[in-house]
């Protein structure tokens, strides 16, 4: 059986498919999937040992210039290496109308997909040959994994899902492994950001440990961030500019990871690295850190400002 996964986008979201597929590889000995996904997140799949073929899509970056001749070829090229085979069933874990309309559309197999009552854009259903009832008062992971197995007709597991990335760093784990902290402290939105006063605070409280803390970054003014988090610091360091798989490589050998609401976070639970996430104004019951030694602290009053350094090493104290 051959399944074409599509989930393009976020890096958390494409994280939170990766369980469903180890269901699927556990309940059905023949299956593979190729998997269409956002170039920046393609290195993603092909850490799961079910993924055959990653097919990159681009269209955050194709929609800045559509009609751009270099762009529509790129998009002519990429719907023939999507129409190439065959499927068995198209499962559209994305349940946006770009996805449904632009690449499920185009496959060839049976389309599975959220029926109007379970989907966040219903339009996108109707794209699907097959629409499957999902509640919507589920972890995200937990309803990718039921809509995978109503589409492959396999029962639901009830064990916590395996995302099956951690056994793709072992091999290539840093020489400190064990030996750090990360701090992930960037996020896209101000409102989940984390003040740079308490950062510093925590940096200090664990400087008597012996621990060491790195720090990465994306974006210059995250540099910038991280540069100032560090200053006068022996025991912090900030990471040079990584690709995603550098950066999944470092995380796969941290002691332990702090870090606010942001896609590395959910890296982070891929990789079943022990982490505390802050949470202001997001709600964690639906999208929050899924996995072994995932925990949080939430701020009653919704709010980052109120979460305290102190309340940080105190759980970080119990973890270790």
């Amino acid at each position: 059986m051959r399944v074409l996964v599509v989930k393009t986008s976020s890096m958390g979201d494409v994280l939170h498919t990766l369980p469903a597929l180890t269901d699927a590889a556990n309940c059905l000995t023949d299956v593979t999937f190729d998997w269409v996904v956002e170039e920046n997140f393609a290195q993603i799949p092909s850490w799961h040992f079910a993924v055959d073929t990653v097919i990159p899509v681009a269209i955050r970056r194709w929609r800045k210039n559509w009609f751009a001749k270099p762009i529509r070829q790129e998009r002519h090229a990429f719907i023939e290496q999507l129409q190439q085979k065959q499927y068995d069933a198209i499962i559209d874990a994305q349940g946006l109308i770009k996805s449904a309309f632009l690449i499920m559309r185009k496959a060839k197999g049976i389309k599975h997909g959220l029926d109007r009552q379970s989907i966040k854009e219903p339009i996108a259903s109707w794209f699907y040959d097959i629409k499957h009832h999902i509640p919507k008062q589920m972890h995200a992971i937990e309803r990718v994994r039921m809509l995978f197995a109503q589409s492959l007709n396999y029962p639901t597991p009830t064990l916590t899902g395996d995302y099956a990335i951690a056994r793709h760093f072992l091999s290539t784990l840093p020489s400190d492994a064990g030996q750090y902290l990360i701090f992930l402290h960037a996020t896209t939105r101000d409102e989940k950001h984390w003040s740079e006063e308490q950062w510093r605070e925590l940096i200090k409280q664990i400087e008597p440990t012996g621990l060491k803390i790195k720090l990465p970054w994306g974006a210059p003014h995250e540099q910038q961030r991280a540069i100032r988090l560090a200053q006068g610091f022996n025991h912090v360091e900030v990471l040079p500019k990584l690709s995603l798989n550098d950066i999944a490589t470092i995380i796969a050998g941290a002691k332990a990871v702090v870090s606010v609401d942001t896609g590395l976070s959910h890296l982070t639970a891929a990789l079943d690295r022990p982490n505390i996430t802050l949470f202001g104004q997001t709600d964690p019951k639906l999208i929050g850190g899924y996995g072994k030694n995932q925990y949080s602290i939430i701020s009653p009053e919704k709010s980052m400002k109120t979460i305290t350094a102190q309340q940080v090493y105190q759980k970080l104290t119990d973890l270790l």
